[in-house]
């Protein structure tokens, strides 16, 4: 089946629901069972269309990239000259990367018996410190390009790698001056007052530990660092995720759900319009347009999947539902006309006063990372149990930082 037959078959299932739902709305009257269940399998099957519509296009933009791809655009970075000779990236090369593979397989008896080239090539970066390796380039991009898939954030945000410093420090405007005032030719109008402040971005470590059977490590077909990058990416994406939606901002990022003077107070919370156990249409309306219009444009709906659940049955006053399947190609679902994300760990209880939601412009929520991930070998600690640990260490923090940007939506007290 076609993108294009796909998006057709999900837009007749949408009309379809459509039509149920405003039947009995006419009538007075709630569904019958069997208008629920033929409701609920029409939704869920364009709830599956459109994943796989997600799924088929970032599949066609991969093609497109691959294919437009040059030499000059390439993955490896160009030779760079050293000793008067012309070589690759190391971390990028054949070798690196064969010896890399070799290390995580068998350990530095592998490395001691490899030809001196690759041993040479291996021992060019950060091995001798402590034990660590610092991952060829191709691992480290796979690896940051999966938690990216993962956690939808990440791929809003704006993101900063400290190479240098210990933090990321960002100059704030705390006081506007006034605006101008219309006076005579001579006049200087009032005198205007300019404060700034600042924002500091601290990448704190985070830290996993994945255990591998060394008999699959010896006989899978797959390489033993895709082995490795499964794993780690799923346990880093999730601690992120987390992290950057609920996180306290001690020793962690600070997320957009908790209220906070560093990051989004109290006066961006909503609850106009809403009840005590539900979220209403006019109370999404009023967190809309609690954002000035110029965030609009790159402004996303965030929420659980029991929160867009029943967002998907409210109407407007004009008896117009407030979601919106998008049916042309790269058109995202929409909730009164701004794209949404589903988040596992959003959250999900429709209790008084609490948080359900959350609109804003994510490109003001910061996200710094530092220096290289690193991989550790574990051999000894698992030899009764013949198996073999790897760690995986990064630096990351993350906060949002300017709140008017951010609107959270709140259950009324």
């Amino acid at each position: 089946m076609t993108l294009a037959e796909k998006r057709q078959l999900r837009g007749s299932h949408v009309e379809a629901m459509k039509k149920i739902r405003d039947k009995a709305d006419a009538e007075s009257r709630d569904m019958t069972a069997e208008e629920l269940t033929e409701f609920d399998r029409l939704d869920t099957e364009q709830e599956k269309l459109g994943g796989q519509l997600k799924r088929d296009e970032r599949l066609a933009a991969a093609e497109h990239d691959l294919a437009t791809r040059t030499t000059d655009s390439g993955l490896r970075p160009p030779p760079e000259s050293r000793g008067g000779q012309p070589i690759a990236n190391p971390r990028a090369s054949d070798l690196y990367q064969k010896a890399f593979r070799n290390y995580l397989l068998d350990g530095m008896p592998a490395v001691l018996t490899m030809p001196l080239e690759e041993r040479n090539t291996l021992q060019m970066d950060v091995f001798t410190k402590g034990g660590a390796l610092v991952a060829p380039d191709e691992f480290v991009n796979t690896l940051i390009k999966a938690v990216d898939d993962l956690v939808f954030l990440r791929q809003w945000a704006t993101k900063y790698t400290v190479t240098t410093a210990a933090a990321l420090g960002v100059p704030t405007l705390d006081t506007d001056p006034a605006d101008a005032e219309w006076t005579s030719e001579l006049a200087t109008g009032s005198l205007a007052t300019m404060a700034f402040g600042k924002r500091e971005l601290r990448p704190h470590p985070l830290a996993k530990r994945v255990k591998v059977s060394n008999k699959l490590l010896r006989a899978s077909a797959m390489q033993p660092e895709a082995l490795v990058r499964a794993r780690l990416a799923y346990k880093f994406a999730v601690t992120q995720e987390k992290a950057f939606l609920l996180g306290t901002g001690v020793q962690q990022p600070l997320g957009v759900f908790v209220a906070s003077a560093d990051g989004i107070p109290t006066t961006r919370d909503v609850s106009t319009g809403n009840t005590t156990t539900e979220i209403q249409a006019d109370g999404l309306i009023e967190a809309k347009y609690s954002l000035k219009g110029n965030y609009w444009p790159r402004s996303r709906w965030l929420f659980s999947r029991e929160a867009v659940k029943k967002i998907r049955k409210l109407k407007d006053g004009n008896g117009q539902y407030l979601w919106a399947p998008g049916l042309a190609g790269g058109t995202p679902d929409t909730i009164l006309d701004v794209p949404y994300a589903v988040s596992e760990y959003a959250p999900a209880t429709f209790t008084a006063g609490l948080y359900v939601g959350l609109i804003g412009d994510f490109s003001q929520y910061w996200v710094v990372d530092a220096l290289d991930l690193t991989v550790q070998r574990l051999v000894e600690l698992y030899a009764e149990t013949n198996e073999t640990g790897f760690i995986g260490r990064a630096e990351v923090d993350g906060a949002p930082v300017l709140a008017e940007a951010f609107a959270r939506v709140k259950l009324a007290p």
